[in-house]
Formats: structure tokens, C-alpha cells, sequence
């Protein structure tokens, strides 16, 4: 019974035209942002605008699962609904970040590994109590001169599918996210066969420890050249190491792949995710939905159009839709950089 719930709720998460929305930032990132925005960092500032995420309207013709952070999960609006509540009345199913963050590994410079094992089990079984229906863990490989290693892969790999095994156990789909960082000056060849390097050794854990394939999402990093690069790579470059790494190294069974962004600009998300459908319908098509699970390239603009300001809400939730719409279309392959424009208008469908 629980396979099939996962299966269904994997493809809500990923439906055609629709993406998730990362709101799982921990407390020092969201300080750290509202900080850049001037704006107070307290538990009500907090509420208010992720409140103000969850009530624009018509956000689930655009959006198909919201990350949330523990804080979040346990929160209610201003008018006493429960946020879950909320999410759930725009058709929008609920999830939750589960891991502890990352750890330096122990003997191997330059690498980490994701902490949060311990106890798990207890918290997912909360977690569904509360109204999450799927949940999220963050594996990172950083690429270096002498990283990374195989034991830095496979110490994620392993973390990554036992977290996934515990939440198909506990009826919550997991989105598995090994992502390999863009920090640093590589090329773009050398992140593709990392990012190969990384997805064979999650699919081998996956399935040794016995995840069904059908009820989970993948969430890797576009294959993309560094960030301290000579010369960074065009989106139709980019979209064809992506295709060529997934298509080598990801199982058709997977419903969705949901890119995230990684620390690109909202445009240049956009462009590379375009870029990616658009080379698929191409090339074939592909047997996975390929949509995105965006934070900053969703939320950035609209933090900065509520600056924490009441008389904002309905500005900042304009530019969220708009973001929003950016991304849908690009997951069909039909962005356009002159869409930038908001006069082209807010519409709640692409």
C-alpha cells in the first residue's frame, strides 16, 4: 500500500508544469538573508513571510511540493491555520528538510559528510504525524585538486540511501539530493564526471538498500562549469552534459528530477532548465520529468520586494508568481529571456 501512496505523491510533487519550492532554510541561512534584505529576524518575521509564500494564490498551478524547515512544520498563520493547512489547500503536498547539516569527514581534507542518521526513524514518524508527505536530505561533494575522493562519495552515497530506505519505511517520499557544488575553477567536463561518479554510487546504495526507485525524486545539480572558472559554459552546453550524465547514470524508474539551483542567479536558472527541456524534446524525450526544486532563484526577488514590510505582501507574492511562472515554462522548454519582464504579466499558469 505504501509503495503505490509513494508512486502518487512522487508524481504530484513532479506533476507536468509544476516544481517545488525550497522554504527549508536553516536558521542561520534565513539570518543571514533577511540580514541582506534589512530585514528582523524573529520567529514572527519568519512566520509572516513564509505565510506570505504560502498564500499567493494560485501558487499550486505552479508549485507541487514546498519544502519546509522543522520551525515551519509547527507554525500557523496569523489567523491561527496551521501553515501545513495552508500548503495543503492550494494542492500543494507538504515535505520536510530532515538532515543536520554537514560535518567535515573525518581523514579526508576538503570533504563532509551530512549528519542526521541518529534518531531519524522517530522524527520522520513525527513528521508524517504532522502533515509531511515527503522529506529531504542534502549530500555535498566539493571538487578540488585532490577531492573527491571515493570514500567521500560513498560515505554520502550511503547516508543518502539510508535516509531514503527510513523514509519509505515511515510512507514519506524522499527526494534525494547529492549535489556537487560549482565552488571552484573546474570545467565543465570535470563536474560531469563527478556528477557520473556521484550518481553511480547513489543508485548502487539505492538499490542495495531496497528504495523503491518509483516513489522517490532526485534532486542533483545541473551539470555546470565552476563558479571560479575562466569561462563559464552556455546554457545549451550545459543542458548537454546534463542529459548525456543523467541519461548514463540515472534509471528510467525515477518519476521526477527536480534540478536544484545551486547558488545560480533566478535567470540563469531558468536559461539552463529551458535549455535542458528544450534539448530533451530534441533528442527524444526522457523518461523522468525534469522540473526544478528552487530556494533562492524562487524566493530572492520577493524577499526583496517585502523587505518585511506589511504594505509589501501582495507586491512580493506578485514577484514569486512571476518567478514561479518563469520556472514552469522552463520546465517545458518555453523560456524566454524577454519573459524577464514582468509587464508580460503574472499569470498562474505558463
Amino acid at each position: 500500500m505504501y509503495r503505490l501512496e509513494l508512486e502518487q505523491t512522487a508524481r504530484a510533487m513532479t506533476a507536468p508544469g509544476k516544481g517545488i519550492l525550497a522554504v527549508d532554510e536553516s536558521s542561520p541561512t534565513i539570518r543571514k538573508r533577511f540580514a541582506a534584505a534589512g530585514i528582523d529576524c524573529t520567529e514572527d518575521t519568519r512566520r509572516a513571510y513564509r505565510e506570505l509564500l504560502f498564500t499567493a494564490e494560485g501558487l499550486g498551478y505552479l508549485i507541487g511540493g514546498i519544502i519546509l524547515f522543522d520551525e515551519t512544520i509547527r507554525q500557523c498563520a496569523r489567523d491561527g491555520s496551521p501553515m501545513i493547512e495552508i500548503i495543503e489547500k492550494q494542492d500543494i503536498v507538504p515535505g520536510i528538510k530532515v538532515d543536520k547539516g554537514l560535518s567535515a569527514l573525518a581523514g579526508f581534507a576538503g570533504e563532509s559528510v551530512t549528519e542526521g542518521l541518529d534518531g531519524l526513524r522517530e522524527r520522520l514518524t513525527e513528521y508524517h504525524d504532522l502533515g509531511a508527505r515527503f522529506a529531504k536530505w542534502r549530500g555535498v561533494i566539493h571538487i578540488g585538486d585532490h577531492v573527491p575522493t571515493l570514500t567521500g562519495i560513498l560515505a554520502n552515497a550511503q547516508a543518502l540511501a539510508r535516509y531514503a530506505a527510513l523514509c519509505q519505511e515511515a510512507g514519506l517520499v524522499p527526494i534525494v539530493e547529492p549535489e556537487v557544488l560549482m565552488d571552484g575553477p573546474h570545467s565543465l567536463a570535470r563536474c560531469e564526471a563527478v556528477t557520473a561518479d556521484v550518481l553511480d554510487a547513489v543508485f548502487d546504495e539505492l538499490v542495495s538498500h531496497r528504495v523503491h526507485l518509483e516513489g522517490m525524486v532526485l534532486k542533483p545539480n545541473m551539470v555546470v562549469a565552476g563558479s571560479l572558472a575562466d569561462e563559464s559554459a552556455p546554457a545549451r552546453d550545459v543542458a548537454g552534459a546534463t542529459l548525456r550524465c543523467l541519461r548514463r547514470h540515472v534509471p528510467a524508474a525515477v518519476p521526477g528530477i527536480a534540478f536544484l539551483s545551486g547558488g545560480l542567479s533566478e535567470q540563469r536558472a531558468a536559461e539552463n532548465l529551458d535549455a535542458i527541456n528544450h534539448l530533451s524534446a530534441e533528442t527524444g524525450g526522457s523518461p523522468w520529468q525534469l522540473t526544478f526544486s528552487f530556494g533562492r532563484a524562487l524566493q530572492a526577488s520577493a524577499l526583496r520586494a517585502w523587505a518585511g514590510k506589511p504594505e509589501n505582501v501582495e507586491t512580493a507574492q506578485q514577484v514569486l508568481l512571476h518567478r514561479a511562472r518563469l520556472a514552469s515554462l522552463a520546465r517545458a522548454g518555453r523560456y524566454s529571456p524577454v519573459l524577464e519582464n514582468p509587464e508580460h504579466g503574472y499569470g498562474p499558469t505558463p
